[in-house]
């Protein structure tokens, strides 16, 4: 049933684009973020749906698409720029056989993310994309939030987020980062959308699908969402009018919830403060010092997955007793072939310093073209639209980055969605502001109205 109920989803999905092509992008956008074939037995399993789905997107904006205002963006160069850079390290990876594996989707991310903002010509294909990028990812997180309130609480690495694979949005980090930084962008459509006009029904909808992002981290136990959820509740406090009592309500907030989260949670958020006593965060520290030295010794970098080769030692403490009579057990741990557990060590490892370099002027380029957008139109009201919807890409952007520093994302397709959806954005609103300068050297000619 599952197998037909997808391939029937899909179909549709591909029927509606053949007379609107822009449809294609947004199927391949599902594709992307929810990989259904990960969630079938068999039938999406044997056909190759996310080509099927970017040819159909490519021909369909080279044949249908009207291209008189295409322009390329700074950042879509650069974009191209990290491809083309990530593609020489993998000629010369350390590990050439499992370098082409992850070569063999991050191209696919880079190229479609540079591909992306040619399509996005429209105010209505903006927020239908970021409508079906945060249905998509609304898809695993409600199930992670029902299952995190009937199961008490989930708990690291065992909540399973309808498939019992641990890779990209299904990997309890990446999708607590990812359900967090997308709360800015459902609460524009509780104001701004127009696909679903913003009624109580929609509200209600979005209001849910927050309180669900919210469990997430919960569910999966993960310090790395509660970091962002921190970030996104101080990020928003610029947006709020009355910023003491939303601080307040906030304190309130916080307090309340803290009774009914699960012991596993707590538990676990309590070693942020102990992190020389958890084996996770000692790994972490000694797998980032070891790539530090690797990096100065490789500049450029020694391709996709060259982590296979670390061999690290670390030390964990426990402290027991009481303060006037404490013990400290410490613990020799001898590792290696550990991942980076951060996007920024997994730039300087795998890309060298030159393809960390261009991955962060991405980014903060990103950030810095959104609050330009913020302060250009926040007082124009035909525009209304925009500082709210660029203060919330801006907003995901930077919950991306927090989570990125403990997670190894540097390449998660989602983000470059996103990425793209600013640029398109930024191009957009740059054409706009064209046409109106635009002014005819000559004033039309008054008609002459026979007698």
């Amino acid at each position: 049933m599952r197998d037909l109920f997808f391939v029937a989803f899909l179909g549709a999905f591909f029927a509606a684009g053949f007379r609107r092509p822009f449809i294609f992008v947004l199927a391949y956008v599902y594709i992307d973020i929810v990989s259904p074939q990960r969630l079938t037995y068999y039938l999406l399993n044997a056909v190759p749906i996310s080509l099927i789905a970017v040819v159909l997107s490519v021909g369909g904006w080279m044949l249908a698409d009207d291209k008189a205002e295409t322009r390329i963006a700074p950042r879509q160069v650069l974009i191209v720029l990290l491809l083309a850079y990530c593609y020489a390290t993998t000629l010369n990876a350390d590990f050439p056989v499992e370098a082409l594996d992850k070569w063999g989707w991050v191209w696919k991310a880079l190229a479609f993310a540079a591909f992306l903002p040619f399509t996005l010509r429209t105010k209505l294909r903006i927020e239908a994309l970021l409508l079906v990028m945060v249905a998509s990812a609304a898809s695993i997180i409600i199930v992670g939030g029902a299952k995190t309130i009937a199961s008490g609480g989930g708990g690291y690495g065992t909540l399973n987020l309808m498939v019992s694979n641990n890779s990209g949005l299904y990997e309890g980090s990446t999708i607590s980062t990812v359900a967090v930084a997308i709360i800015p962008l459902i609460l524009w459509f509780t104001r701004h959308g127009t696909i679903f006009p913003p009624d109580w029904k929609v509200k209600g909808f979005c209001y849910a699908l927050v309180f669900s992002c919210l469990l997430i981290p919960v569910g999966t136990s993960t310090r790395t969402g509660l970091l962002c959820i921190g970030l996104v509740a101080l990020l928003m406090l610029r947006d709020a009018k009355r910023k003491l009592l939303y601080l307040g309500l906030l304190g309130a907030m916080g307090v309340l919830a803290v009774p009914f989260l699960p012991s596993s949670f707590t538990n676990r958020m309590s070693t942020i403060k102990t992190y020389k006593g958890d084996e996770s965060a000692s790994t972490r520290l000694a797998v980032w010092g070891w790539t530090w030295e690797y990096a100065k010794q490789h500049p450029l970098g020694g391709g996709f997955e060259m982590y296979r080769q670390n061999k690290i030692r670390y030390d964990t403490e426990k402290v027991e007793g009481d303060a006037s009579n404490a013990t400290v057990d410490r613990k020799l741990t001898v590792d290696q072939a550990r991942a980076f557990h951060s996007a920024y060590f997994e730039m300087l490892g795998e890309q060298g310093f030159p393809g960390l370099a261009i991955w962060v002027l991405i980014n903060l380029t990103g950030i810095l073209r959104m609050e330009v957008l913020r302060h250009r139109y926040r007082k124009q009201a035909e525009y209304a639209w925009v500082t709210p919807l660029a203060g919330a890409l801006q907003s995901a952007h930077i919950v991306y980055l927090l989570g990125a520093a403990f997670i190894a994302i540097a390449f998660q397709p989602f983000v470059y969605m996103l990425i793209g959806a600013q640029i398109g954005l930024d191009t957009y609103l740059a054409r706009k502001r064209r046409a109106a300068a635009w002014r005819p050297i000559r004033a039309p000619r008054p008609e002459v109205v026979a007698a």
